[in-house]
């Protein structure tokens, strides 16, 4: 933190370059693979516009398969930094969105927007980021409301909203009488499949200056790791910067959820990675939880399609199942 400017801006650089030229590996590759085929070379001529580029590949790329990569890296970008956010403020590497029961409460807010006939954007995401806020609210008000950053009682809460909100999803499910129920069990377990260009571009324009706003706040974030009183005494206004990044990643975790539904752990494991490759400070970290937790979730994406023999299952199989153990592992390292 007493760094100076140009060796922080130096080393988000060194760090930043390599993780972006990882993700436009993961973008190429997730253009290239797909139930359909396509060499490598047939994909590199469509995507620079060749001659030689094949019609029915070519439209596959752009109409299909770019639209699914870009907004597999705009949530595993979200996730990674939401993730990143909620570590920070409860000062516990086990705290991130799903867990804490953020996710699950967009999702009940999602499937009323569904089940009242709201379109996907902006009816759904509106109802999930007020499903969001509620639970929010009702975690401050279970941890006592008297601190923010109160880690423990606010992680013990999230736990039990978290099952409560999986509980609330099961009883709006078994409501559901028609074929809206097939759709609503695949998009909560993360699908990519149904999204357009022009969806990913507002999704874009929306996330975009979240994650500005939260790389803007990240020496605060440093600060608050040494505790509420110090950060105040070093000019950290606590509620008001505590207040504004809870809002806004509820905001950008509701808005991952009404497009592409739960997606357990990406929050819990690129931030851990990172944190122990890089070490806490988060003016490294967000731009690296981006980048690189866009890379991860094109490439959870990749494994979805790629391990059926037909079809492709639900991405938030792979992640669950990448998170789900490294989870426990935390939780019997921090008993110690």
């Amino acid at each position: 933190m007493s760094q100076k400017p140009t060796f922080i801006v130096k080393r988000i650089l060194t760090v930043s370059f390599p993780l972006l030229f990882v993700l436009a590996i993961a973008l190429f590759l997730g253009l290239s693979i797909g139930s359909t085929g396509g060499s490598l070379k047939g994909v590199w001529h469509s995507l620079i516009g060749t001659d030689n580029a094949d019609s029915m590949l070519n439209t596959i790329i752009w109409q299909v398969r770019f639209p699914r990569v870009l907004l597999a890296a705009l949530v595993g970008a979200t996730l990674s930094l939401g993730g990143v956010v909620f570590q920070a403020l409860l000062r516990n590497p086990l705290a991130e969105p799903y867990i804490l029961g953020i996710s699950g409460g967009s999702a009940i807010g999602a499937i009323f927007g569904i089940m009242m006939g709201f379109s996907r954007f902006p009816g759904v995401s509106l109802t999930a980021f007020v499903g969001s806020i509620a639970t929010l609210v009702l975690l401050l008000i279970m941890s006592s409301g008297q601190s923010m950053l109160k880690n423990d009682s606010l992680l013990l809460s999230g736990v039990m909203v978290n099952a409560f909100c999986s509980a609330v999803i099961m009883f709006l499910i078994s409501l559901t009488q028609d074929s809206r129920l097939h759709s609503i069990m695949f998009w909560l377990m993360g699908d990519f499949s149904l999204v357009e260009v022009n969806q990913v571009a507002v999704f874009a324009a929306i996330l975009l200056p979240c994650f500005i706003l939260l790389f803007w706040l990240s020496n605060s974030m440093n600060l608050l790791l040494l505790g509420k009183e110090m950060a105040q005494t070093m000019g950290v206004n606590v509620k008001t910067v505590t207040l504004t990044m809870l809002v806004v990643t509820s905001f950008m975790v509701s808005i991952t959820v009404s497009h592409c539904g739960l997606l357990g752990f990406v929050g819990l494991v690129v931030p851990h990675l990172f944190r122990l490759m890089l070490g806490p400070d988060h003016r490294i970290l967000i731009p690296a939880c981006i980048f690189g937790g866009g890379a991860y979730m094109v490439f959870c994406d990749i494994l979805a399609r790629s391990l059926p023999n037909q079809g492709e299952m639900p991405v938030g199989v792979i992640t669950a199942m990448i998170g789900a153990p490294l989870f426990i592992y935390l939780l019997k390292r921090s008993e110690r």
